[in-house]
Order: structure tokens, then sequence, then C-alpha cells
């Protein structure tokens, strides 16, 4: 599929909830696109509970999408910040013993999301009627209907401070190997993001992925000798808060959290390239009727315009609903691409590819790291 058909505004049609169908309604929610709905829509619970990620991004989920969707509907919303890979077994456990699962929805990534896809525990969502408003972006590639919903990308960039290169930005991905930045740089725990751009810094090519990924672990080898600091996004954010590391493979929105709280950060897409992904939400199986109902609704309003527009400008990430406006200091930024040609540097592997070998992968490097 090209990056400009991922881009496009060309619409995806899908039939609206039957349950939705219920015009002239007295209390409706304009923002979830079907006015005046919710007339004969089944009980609703007190609370659902979304799994997230900690720091910048459930302020930024609440802030765009959750505290209007209480708003609008009156159910409260409880973010349970377990990790997306801890979280992930438990819920294919409640799933396959046919128990209530310990959350409605789940902000997963889309690799992450695709396993559960493809074990069978989620539910299709092909019948959100904002389904009809969004870019192809929005739809998982490789599967059938909508057991994901992708609601925006990002890139793994190359964040710095910029008073730790007087010489200019960093150019590449070897430019970590500088002594100088011995315990000084920072990658995720597993080294998602890091390992495809470690397989070009290595001399290898991408087109080897996964046959031949020697090229990326004799990198990976070599950063480990620096040191590095290995966490999750709110550590990033965290560390360069506290001035403790100086370069971090991350995602854009950990370096701008960090900038708009004053801190000296930027970032870039190096020669190598940066990792390109999309994040999604989904709903495991075995929800209770009436909450999988509104935890369908809870997603539907995640693809408004309205709450995609506050929700991204918090995580400064380009969303799959258009008319979505960039944050003014992220225009014409390499981490926020919106045409194909912002796609040239941006390095894009198959979800079915990273679903098949991810575990390998995070295993090869914390064995290197721990070695």
């Amino acid at each position: 599929m090209s990056d400009e058909k991922i881009l496009s505004a060309s619409l995806r049609r899908r039939t609206l909830l039957a349950s939705m169908a219920a015009a002239g309604a007295s209390a409706g929610l304009s923002t979830f696109g079907v006015p005046r709905a919710f007339a004969q829509a089944p009980e609703k619970p007190s609370e659902i509970i979304v799994r997230a990620w900690g720091g910048s991004w459930v302020e930024a989920l609440k802030a765009g999408v959750s505290d209007s969707f209480t708003k609008e509907t009156g159910i409260a919303v409880r973010h349970d910040l377990t990790e997306d890979n801890e979280i992930q077994p438990k819920v294919w456990a409640a799933v396959a013993q046919k128990r209530v699962p310990p959350i409605h929805i789940n902000w997963d990534t889309t690799t992450n999301a695709t396993k559960s896809a493809l074990r069978g525990v989620t539910e299709d969502l092909s019948d959100l009627a904002n389904l009809k408003n969004a870019t192809d972006l929005a739809k998982p590639v490789g599967l059938d209907g909508y057991p994901i919903v992708n609601t925006y990308g990002y890139v793994y960039v190359l964040a710095y401070r910029p008073s730790a290169f007087p010489d200019g930005p960093p150019k590449s991905w070897k430019d970590l190997l500088d002594p100088k930045l011995k315990g000084r740089i920072a990658l995720y725990n597993d080294g998602i993001g890091f390992h495809f751009p470690a397989q070009v810094a290595g001399g290898g090519k991408l087109e080897d992925i996964p046959g031949n990924m020697q090229p990326a672990w004799d990198f990976i080898t070599k950063i480990k000798a620096q040191n590095p600091l290995l966490g999750e996004d709110p550590d990033f954010t965290t560390w360069f808060q506290k001035g403790e590391i100086d370069a971090a493979c991350t995602i854009s929105t950990n370096a701008r959290e960090a900038k708009k709280n004053g801190i000296e950060i930027a970032w870039v897409v190096p020669e190598e390239g940066a990792k390109f992904d999309t994040d999604g939400l989904w709903i495991p199986k075995g929800l209770p009727e009436n909450e999988l109902y509104w935890a369908k609704q809870y997603i539907n309003h995640a693809l408004t315009k309205e709450a995609q527009q506050i929700w991204l400008d918090g995580l400064g990430l380009p969303g799959v609903i258009p008319g979505v406006n960039p944050p003014a200091d992220l225009a014409n930024d390499p981490s926020y691409p919106t045409k194909e040609d912002d796609f040239k540097h941006l390095i894009r592997i198959s979800s079915k590819v990273q679903v098949e070998n991810e575990s390998q992968w995070f295993a090869k490097f914390k064995e290197i790291m721990q070695g």
C-alpha cells in the first residue's frame, strides 16, 4: 500500500451500529457521528477502563478523548497504566477462560494489537460510524475488518540536547558512539524503534529484514558499550527533564514534552532513517453486551476531529481524521509526516513481519544489553 494511499482522505463507507439508528432522541451526542443518538442505547456502566501509557500520553488522552466522552455520556473513564506487554497475557487468559477481561479498551501499539487480533481475542470494530471519515491509515494492514483501529502515526526520532552537540545536530545514529555520550543515551528496554535503523547503521540492508539481522545486532553491541539507560516513555521525559541523558531513540512526543517543560531539546531523522509506526485502540472479547456497546462509543468518539485535535496536539502526532491540524511547533517537522514525500526517510516494516519476529528481536536486544 502506497503512502499516498495511506494518507489520502478517501473515505471508507461503513454501516452504522444497528443500536445507534434511533433518530429523534432527546439527548444526543453530536460529536459521536450520529446526532441525537442513543435513545435505544443499552444501560450505561458506571465506568469504562482504558489501558494507557503514563505521563504526557495519558494526560493527552484524558484531555482529548476521555474527559469529553465522560461529559457527553456521564460514564467515568478509568485509565489503567499497566504496561501494554504486561496487560496482554492477562487479557488473553481472560478470553481463553471465558472471563470478563480486566479492561474495556486497550490503547496499544499496532504490532502488539495485531498479535491479539491474530489470536482471535479482539472485537471487530468495522461498524463504528466515524470510520467513514478516517483515512486509510486507520485500517490495520493485512487483517480482515477492523479488529484494531489505528488512531495516529509516530516516528522514533533521534532526540538530543543541542548543548551536547556543539558542532551541530547529529546526522547519523553512529553519532551515539561518541565516547562523550557514554552513560548519556537512552533506548527502550526492548530496543523497539531502534532495530531497523541499527540494521542500516551496522552496514546492513532493510530488505534483509528479517532474514539477516546480524548488522543490527553488531551495531547494538557497540551501543551497549555506551552503557545506555533503558526504560519506557515516562522515563524518557523524566531523564531529559533531569538532565540525565543527552540523546535517545524515542518517540518525538517524549522529547517534545521535555521541550514544553523548558528543557533545551531537539530531534532529527538521521541519514539512516527512523522507524514509523502506528498505535491503535481495540476491545477484548468477553465484555457484557452493554459495556461492549459503550466501549465502542469511546473509540468512535476518539475518531472525531474534535477529539483527535486535542488528543494529538498533546502528543504532537499526525492522526487519521482529515482536517486535524499539526501544532504550530511541528509544521513541516520530519516527525510529523502528512504527505508522501515526508515518508522518504522513514522506515516502514510490515506489521506481519514485526509480529512474526518481534519477540525474538526483543529477546536478542535484552541478551546483548545484559551480556
